[in-house]
């Protein structure tokens, strides 16, 4: 187990892009030392903790120290409070988290234990170690036995001078003797056999066991307390629902997409920053579930992309909560909006309903606000989607010019999937008498609607299990 967790250290060991002396070059992440600046880009982990001085709509993704699976807009601007949580601090990259989207540069102001991530080892490696109750009851036996042996090598002592046909030498070796045969000295030895055995069953379900103790003390289990990013759940925001013509439909089973649910599909691949690698998508990982939907649903996004290419583009802000781009399209070039869903209802005029654009009436948008509402307290995250054509790209390319008089295409919503053989482990535990609990720093509508889906909480319990 020892040497399999160290060699997965150093397979975990990232490059980082160092400047040193106006030389751009790769160097381990060990190597870095307070004071280097490094560069960062899009699929890169953050090789020690940062304050960017230059960022170019990078976002980063902190789920290994918030839980937090959705990205963080990280700027260079300095901020005006102190003491603010770890994922409120956006001018600072921390070790250990993942690049996905834009470009940024970063002064070292910390490696290794002087690090976020540091700091958390710390505190677990301060933890004071308490025994196992296996443990525990070894000591105990041990002393117990030992109470037992020292009386019965003194009585048989005694009695032995007390018939008087023994001399004082010869019934001290007799006492030592029965001692030390008492002794069970192979227990030990059983034991170790005995976990040892357990961490073999273990390891074939792919489970490594650094300490041989720790073996019998999972079987002494009552409360499991696990994190939900990447522990319970994917950590990969996937597609779940659809809403096109106003109604709502699970991904998964829409099978054929046609009509409005083609033209959804077109917008969700052609308004999208991600980028194809040979190690998978890289980017934004609300992006790269959008790409994915579409090559679940075998479309090819090759000759889309080579049939429409981006000619023009208005990036994503967090004021207007929209982003937009140009493609050419058939007839003139289509303007591809997508963001947040009130706001793009705002500067809808009209909608596709099966193929065919009709008004956006004010029932409708009610209708939609609702769905977009339901869909929020399943704890989906949701993105509108619209378009428009033009006979040509807007010689002034503003929001203002762009985002009006849309047509409303539909509704995604995303989240961050359970695992699937989670739920079959929760109801194993709860079978076992342990108790599963979830921790996380997520929303806390987010937290009930994933321990729900897994089992672990009651829906009629929802509002007095979840402690925040």
């Amino acid at each position: 187990a020892e040497d399999a967790i160290n060699a997965l250290k150093e397979m975990s060991t990232p490059n980082a892009s160092v400047i040193r002396d106006g030389k751009e070059t790769s160097i381990k992440s060990t190597e870095l030392v307070v004071g280097d600046i490094v560069r960062l880009e899009a699929g890169d982990i953050v090789p020690a903790d940062v304050r960017l001085i230059e960022s170019a709509s990078l976002q980063v993704e902190e789920a290994s120290l918030t839980g937090e699976s959705v990205p963080i807009n990280k700027s260079a601007e300095t901020l005006q409070e102190t003491d603010l949580p770890l994922g409120d601090r956006t001018n600072l990259g921390f070790m250990n988290t993942n690049v996905t989207y834009g470009r940024g540069v970063g002064v070292v102001t910390g490696t290794g234990m002087q690090t976020e991530i540091g700091h958390i080892a710390g505190m677990l490696e301060a933890t004071d170690e308490t025994k196992t109750p296996l443990q525990a009851n070894l000591a105990k036996l041990g002393q117990v036995l030992t109470y037992l042996i020292l009386g019965f090598a003194v009585v048989t002592f005694i009695v032995g001078l007390a018939r008087g046909k023994e001399t004082i030498i010869d019934m001290l070796l007799t006492s030592i003797s029965l001692a030390v045969a008492a002794i069970p000295e192979g227990l030990p030895a059983i034991v170790t056999i005995t976990l040892a055995l357990g961490t073999t069953r273990m390891a074939a379900r792919h489970a490594l066991v650094r300490k041989l103790p720790a073996v019998e003390t999972l079987g002494s289990t009552d409360i499991i307390g696990s994190d939900k990013t990447g522990t319970l759940t994917q950590n990969k925001m996937t597609v779940e629902k659809l809403v096109v013509n106003t109604e709502i439909s699970d991904a998964a089973t829409t099978e054929e997409l046609t009509g409005t649910y083609a033209r959804l599909a077109d917008i969700l691949a052609l308004n999208n920053d991600t980028k194809r690698t040979e190690n998978g998508f890289i980017g934004d990982p609300t992006e790269t579930a959008l790409i994915a939907f579409n090559e679940n649903h075998g479309r090819d996004l090759d000759k889309l992309f080579t049939e429409m290419p981006r000619v023009a583009e208005i990036p994503f802000d967090s004021e207007r909560k929209l982003m937009s781009t140009v493609h050419p399209a058939p007839t003139g070039y289509i303007i591809t909006v997508k963001g947040a869903p009130d706001e793009l209802l705002k500067r809808a005029t009209r909608i596709e309903i099966n193929g065919e654009i009709k008004p956006l009436s004010d029932d409708i948008r009610a209708k939609l606000l609702s769905i977009n509402s339901e869909l929020a307290t399943q704890a989906l995250r949701v993105l509108g989607f619209a378009y428009k054509t033009v006979d040509q790209i807007p010689g002034n390319l503003d929001t203002e010019t762009v985002e009006q008089e849309l047509v409303f295409t539909g509704f995604v919503g995303m989240i961050d999937p359970e695992r699937p053989e989670v739920a079959q482990a929760v109801a194993e535990a709860k079978a076992a008498g342990i108790r599963p609990m979830m921790v996380t720093g997520d929303h806390r509508d987010t937290a009930a609607a994933i321990a729900i889906r897994l089992g672990i909480l009651d829906e009629a319990d929802k509002e007095t299990a979840v402690i925040s």
